[in-house]
């Protein structure tokens, strides 16, 4: 607690069990709360990469919710979990804080298995509405079960989602106990882009409206007592500057109550007008500003490059608690320089889809929302014409994509392989059953890393394999990259190319020629084969090299490696010869074994009617995998180098 001495400040967080105990703390002592929590997010981001810009905004917003519901109670749904790290540290995990994104530490999303007060897992944009009407209405058909307040918080980029507004006008019939709050800071993790944003601005920045309003607040806070009429009348008043100024209340027409804009950053207002929102039985949208990367002057300035920023040293060490006369004040930070990274399959993608572009102007991307993490800025700004950036939507890019293929065009659709999820329904209809050409280009395909299991790209094969007329790829190292996209580009019907969030390498061998179907053999081997799938090529060559040498003595294994190239259609001629000749063979994926590439293996070897007793799948079991290094998790699941010799050697000298 802040004594009597000003200067002196104790900190809450450590101290901090519940959220309930912020009730004793005065609004100053909440001001410098902030700036604690602030301090905690830089020494974070100070020891790894870390979702950071975004939290940074969201400081007071948590504050202001957590000091007006009881979230013990009441239902808190935070849309994109990545803005859940304050959340967290009021919540009782301030201890274990320093383990954020680690193996074995806190997720960097909400997780229901640390605390009550994280309901459900949310990674994937726009459904933070949706799931807070449905607790709604659980609760009220639940017998015995007094009244909750359900609270989403959704930012701008997401609300340009689609399924948003399935759930709004849900909400707005059913007249419901919710209150939805729109984080507006003018991006998602790059800015936002459409009319809804062009909206936003547009509440935001209209002078007139903006005075007027102010105006209003100060006459009504100075009146004692307002009779309804006149209350009625500022509320009509109101609704007609919006109405006339901004061209339509697109908010309202859902059946949404709209208060705002508001000041994000300003703990006492926040508290208000949640408070206000709290009180009214019906649905509300409550607008606030917020400034992504606040207190964080490089963030300020650069938001996007600091949404999951590498590790950077910050110098200024420990940073001071601001005091109570200048909580507001943002620290005075430099960040060391960052150190040249290996390249990756994601910028060798880029790389490939760039040289296409300047040689064929029927080329065009699409990308929802991750032009950084898909490396796409110098495409953007080279190809404007031809560079599309939707939003948070997924299932629109795939659509979006069929028309321009079928105009005429080659749209090249980049997106995660988990958010490629949402797309399902149109890849099935708009892309595989009018056999169109679109290429998609599928990053972070397999262990994403720390970002954890809403975002492991492990499902695609299972998902993909099934549709006719598409062809499934997945490149070895980056000679395959390039030569893939070249295949696809004359190929004239849907490709899927996936490849993880990975260093690239460069395999020692003469590449085969691309053709349609076919698998490339690395090397051959006497007892047995390993027909591995992807960035796994290059483990399964250093294993039987490993096996080559007889290092530890155990014996010499003599063992093949079969780049497979294609998922499908499948080479099985060449991949199912080991089994025609009696010797072993195994598939080696960075996906699920259910559906995935040893499937499909095995599904060809039964079709051939070929024993299968010596046919090995390795590959992700049946769980989902948490969060921890790439690295860490293979090595967890045994799918590395070390594992394939073991498993060799089992199969030979057992």
């Amino acid at each position: 607690m802040i004594g009597k001495d000003k200067s002196v400040y104790k900190l809450v967080l450590p101290t901090l069990e519940s959220p309930r105990e912020l009730e004793r703390l005065s609004h100053a002592e909440l001001k410098n709360l902030a700036s604690e929590i602030r301090e905690e997010l830089c020494r974070l981001y100070d020891h790894r990469s870390v979702h950071f810009a975004s939290n940074l905004g969201v400081v007071e917003l948590c504050i202001a919710l957590h000091t007006t519901f009881d979230f013990s109670w009441d239902r808190l749904i935070w849309d994109t979990g990545h803005q859940i790290y304050p959340h967290k540290l009021l919540t009782g995990r301030f201890n274990r804080f320093a383990t954020m994104r680690t193996k074995g530490g806190l997720m960097g999303f909400p997780n229901p298995e640390e605390s009550e007060y994280d309901l459900m897992m949310t990674g994937h944009a726009g459904c933070s509405v949706g799931a807070a009407l449905g607790l709604s209405c659980g609760d009220d058909l639940i017998a015995g079960v007094n009244k909750r307040h359900s609270v989403a918080v959704i930012g701008d980029g997401a609300l340009s989602s689609g399924i948003v507004y399935e759930a709004m006008n849900h909400a707005g019939g059913l007249k419901k106990n919710l209150t939805v709050v729109l984080n507006d800071n003018k991006m998602s993790i790059c800015p936002r882009v459409g009319g809804l944003s062009d909206h936003l601005d547009r509440l935001r920045l209209h002078p007139v409206y903006s005075r007027i309003k102010q105006k209003l607040h100060r006459l009504v806070d100075r009146t004692p007592i307002i009779g309804s009429s006149m209350d009625s009348f500022f509320g009509r008043f109101k609704n007609a500057i919006k109405a006339g100024l901004l061209g339509g209340m697109l908010f309202e027409e859902l059946g949404f109550r709209y208060i705002g804009p508001i000041d994000g950053h300003n703990i006492a207002r926040l508290q208000r007008f949640l408070r206000m929102a709290r009180s009214l039985e019906e649905p509300v949208l409550l607008h606030i500003f917020t400034e992504k990367g606040r207190g964080f002057r490089p963030a300020e300035e650069n938001p996007t490059a600091y949404h999951a920023p590498k590790p950077g040293r910050i110098l200024d060490a420990p940073l001071p608690v601001s005091p109570v006369t200048n909580s507001a004040s943002s620290p005075t930070i430099s960040v060391s320089p960052s150190q040249p990274q290996l390249s990756t399959f994601t910028e060798h993608a880029r790389n490939a889809i760039e040289l296409l572009m300047r040689k064929n102007d029927r080329i065009c991307v699409i990308t929802a929302a991750m032009c950084q993490g898909n490396m796409l800025e110098p495409i953007r700004d080279q190809f404007p014409e031809r560079f599309f950036d939707v939003g948070i939507c997924e299932s629109h890019a795939v659509v979006f994509a069929a028309g321009l293929a079928k105009a005429g065009m080659l749209p090249i659709v980049d997106i995660y392989s988990t958010f490629l999820q949402r797309a399902y329904d149109q890849l099935f209809q708009e892309i595989s059953l009018q056999n169109l050409p679109v290429i998609l280009a599928i990053d972070r395909a397999g262990l994403a890393g720390p970002d954890g299991p809403t975002h492991h790209g492990v499902f695609d094969l299972g998902y993909l394999r099934p549709f006719p007329n598409l062809v499934v790829m997945a490149p070895a190292d980056a000679r395959d990259m390039e030569s893939m996209f070249r295949f696809a580009e004359h190929l004239e019907r849907p490709v899927a190319i996936r490849y993880p969030k990975a260093n690239v390498s460069f395999i020692e061998r003469n590449p085969e020629p691309m053709q349609l179907g076919k698998a490339e053999i690395i090397r051959n081997g006497n007892d047995g084969m390993i027909a591995a799938c992807g960035s796994f090529v290059e483990p399964a060559v250093e294993a039987a090299k490993t096996l080559g040498k007889n290092l530890d003595g155990l014996g010499r294994v003599d063992v093949g490696v079969i780049n497979a190239r294609f998922i499908k259609p499948l080479d099985t001629d060449l991949i199912l010869q080991p089994l025609r000749e009696g010797k072993f063979l195994i598939t080696f994926e960075e996906g699920m074994l259910s559906a995935g590439f040893g499937s499909a293996v095995l599904e060809a070897a039964n079709d051939a009617r070929l024993d299968t007793r010596r046919l090995w799948r390795l590959g992700i079991p049946d769980h989902y995998v948490e969060h921890g290094e790439r690295s860490e998790l293979l090595n967890d699941l045994g799918l590395n180098e070390k594992q394939l010799v073991k498993v060799c050697r089992e199969i030979m000298f057992r």
